[in-house]
């Protein structure tokens, strides 16, 4: 029971890093503090998204799963969880790369209008 309840608090987690990741810019605009972590969970959700690589929360997740006696998933978190939802198919490296230049062109322009505003203070 306490490594199913781990195992979907780790899932909370990890879409909480993806959402802030991708729409974190925006709380930065208000409260610019946050910048200091946000741009390194975006870079972090771009590198991942660049590379291929599987997010180290998934594997934790998975063992968590695993030792409730619940299966795992051979996937990664957002194959999973979040592109098994809006994608019937399933994620392809092209798919993974867009959407890693798609979050990367988002905070360009988020960033790229928070220093026009403080240029123009």
């Amino acid at each position: 029971m306490i490594y199913l309840a781990a195992a979907d608090f780790i899932v909370l987690v990890h879409f909480g890093f993806v959402v802030f990741s991708a729409f974190g810019g925006f709380l930065a605009l208000r409260w610019n503090k946050l910048i200091w972590i946000h741009l390194p969970a975006a870079f972090w959700a771009i590198f991942i998204e660049f590379t291929g690589w599987i997010c180290p929360l998934t594997p934790l997740e998975i063992w968590f799963r695993q030792k409730s006696g619940a299966a795992g998933y051979q996937s990664g978190f957002i194959e999973h969880y979040i592109l098994s939802f809006l994608y019937p198919a399933n994620l392809t490296r092209t798919i993974q790369v867009f959407l890693g230049i798609l979050l990367l062109f988002a905070n360009i322009c988020i960033y790229g209008r928070m220093l026009r505003m403080r240029l123009k203070h």
